[in-house]
């Protein structure tokens, strides 16, 4: 199977489109012999290679690592942090992002949520999305105009453009919120999948790369996807459970012609992300240029799984075989062009199972949120306690907020009122207000050390976070009555969706294991140590990736 799919990554578009490969990948150019550029005593790597997958967590990775015989067998001979750290509590996909390569948490990003309120904008609808411009006419938090405007911070690649303009900075994710949130302001290729296909910021030409992806994905979505081999170490995850009337953990991931939703949440899309950045790779030259190159890619595809089937059945386990053959192509190619690269590998959150399949694996106190702790049913409550008129509170990605209609008399008294509603309900941790949040100083212990007000603090910001902030306990999931193709997410302050393995690797790294955890904000800081690009005022450090010799972030 793994062969197949390093077959299909340099195959031409026509065999893709016919073939039943298990992922089939876009093609990328025909490999053509570039200069030798091994590494040498000292020098810097010419291209950096910034991975981010997706929900995977360090469970997750923890799980399958003695599985992995393509691309993570690789990067697991490098630096292997298993205990890498987002360390806020908002554990979801945009602020996750924010922090991969800007070497700042979310309350300096800016990016504190996937959405947010803001009553202060002229249109009907309040949330905003991260990666949204809101003050295009006519759009909302679901339609929208993708923008980088709300990342308050430089990425690594801008930094790099900064101090040498010729750097070539190139993002390319499945999602637009990885693209851009890795990418940064100032990019010279950003892609991203829209639902239908790969696209940017309007007017930007479209690549050759970019292209042949687009044309080959076309094609093959356009035919049926029979279903996927299941590998041996899968078969005990091969049990089926019914939640919202859909049978899980048997998938394949057939696929009927025509269905891109179906494509997104499937191994193949993280193929077609992988072999885009490989076609940019060779096509831009990155990697052979005046300046060390960067580009960054996000793979989404874990992620969509995770949220439609799960991380326990068949379905994530395929997923991750076929991750790893997906890298370990990518890597292949990397190597017989020559280059010089180094790779970094984490994620942005984490997550755990479905609830009804985590009852059903010795734990039963897991559940749904009730509909009790919802902001609906206190608003209702609080505003017939109080004599006003609601709704009294909005919310978005558990940030209560004050509704705007509530006058300057009333607002301290709903707030009190509110804390105290939630607090009392037996699904909820803890309640902090924004002025409790805010006087929190900024943590500075090991981040599995934190408490929930310090996870609290490191994703808060005063310009975009709400007036309340309320947390449920471990493993409530906010999900109040599964659906089919939601049936399990993230975004809680607990180690399981903060935990996320961190990896690094180059031609030559000794490599070694640390244990100790370690963060996100950590790999900027790094990496510019790395290549000698000094940086100042982040939330990270430099982790020393060269064990043998004189401290490597010292400079």
């Amino acid at each position: 199977m793994k062969a197949l799919i390093a077959a299909a990554l340099f195959a031409s578009a026509a065999p893709i489109a016919a073939q039943q490969a298990p992922a089939p990948m876009p093609p990328a150019p025909t490999p053509v012999a570039a200069p030798a550029l091994a590494p040498g005593p000292g020098k810097p790597p010419r291209l950096l290679v910034v991975i981010s997958v997706d929900q995977f967590s360090a469970d997750l990775f923890q799980q399958y690592r003695n599985r992995f015989t393509g691309g993570f067998t690789r990067l697991l001979n490098g630096a292997v942090f298993p205990s890498g750290y987002q360390g806020h509590a908002a554990t979801e996909t945009c602020p996750g992002h924010s922090t991969i390569l800007t070497g700042m948490r979310p309350t300096h990003t800016g990016i504190v949520a996937n959405n947010w309120i803001d009553q202060s904008i002229a249109r009907a609808d309040k949330t905003v999305y991260c990666t949204e411009d809101e003050t295009v006419p006519g759009s909302d938090h679901e339609h929208y105009t993708v923008s980088d405007k709300h990342l308050k911070v430089p990425t690594l690649g801008e930094m790099m453009k900064a101090a040498h303009p010729a750097t070539r900075v190139v993002s390319v994710a499945g999602k637009d919120r990885a693209a851009v949130m890795m990418g940064g302001h100032k990019v010279d290729e950003l892609w991203w999948w829209d639902g239908k296909t790969y696209t940017s910021y309007a007017g930007r030409p479209v690549p050759r790369a970019v292209q042949r992806g687009r044309d080959a994905v076309a094609a093959l979505v356009a035919q049926p996807q029979a279903a996927l081999p299941l590998p041996g170490f899968c078969q005990p995850l091969d049990r089926p459970i019914t939640v919202a009337g859909k049978v899980f953990g048997q998938g394949r991931f057939e696929r009927a012609a025509g269905d891109l939703k179906a494509f997104r949440a499937s191994p193949a899309s993280d193929a077609a992300v992988f072999a885009i950045a490989a076609g940019l790779i060779q096509d831009m030259k990155l990697g052979q240029g005046k300046a060390i190159d960067i580009i960054d890619i996000g793979a989404s595809a874990t992620d969509y799984i995770g949220h439609s089937l799960g991380t326990q059945g068949t379905e994530m386990c395929i997923q991750m075989d076929q991750l790893d053959s997906t890298l370990g192509s990518f890597f292949a190619a990397l190597d017989g062009w020559g280059l010089d690269y180094e790779v970094v590998l984490t994620a942005d959150h984490g997550a755990h199972d479905m609830t009804e399949r985590q009852q059903q694996h010795a734990m039963p106190m897991e559940s749904h949120v009730s509909a009790d702790a919802s902001i609906k049913v206190v608003d209702a409550a609080i505003s017939a306690e109080l004599g006003l008129k609601g709704p009294v509170l909005i919310g978005a990605e558990g940030d209560v907020y004050l509704a705007a209609t509530v006058k300057p008399a009333d607002r301290a008294r709903v707030l009190a009122a509110a804390q105290k509603r939630f607090a009392a309900q037996p699904q909820v941790a803890a309640t902090f207000t924004k002025a409790q949040i805010a006087a929190q100083p900024i943590a500075t212990t090991p981040p599995e050390t934190w408490t929930l007000l310090e996870r609290a603090r490191a994703s808060f910001n005063p310009d975009v976070s709400g007036d309340l902030l309320v947390l449920l306990k471990p493993r409530v999931t906010t999900i109040e009555t599964p659906t089919p193709g939601y049936v399990e997410t993230h975004g809680s302050p607990w180690d399981y969706d903060r935990r996320v393995p961190i990896l690094f690797w180059r031609k030559g790294m000794a490599g070694f294991e640390q244990p100790l955890s370690v963060e996100t904000v950590d790999i900027v800081p790094t990496l510019a140590a790395t290549i000698g690009l000094p940086v100042k005022g982040l939330d990270g450090r430099c982790l020393d990736l060269d064990p043998g010799a004189a401290d490597t972030c010292v400079k």
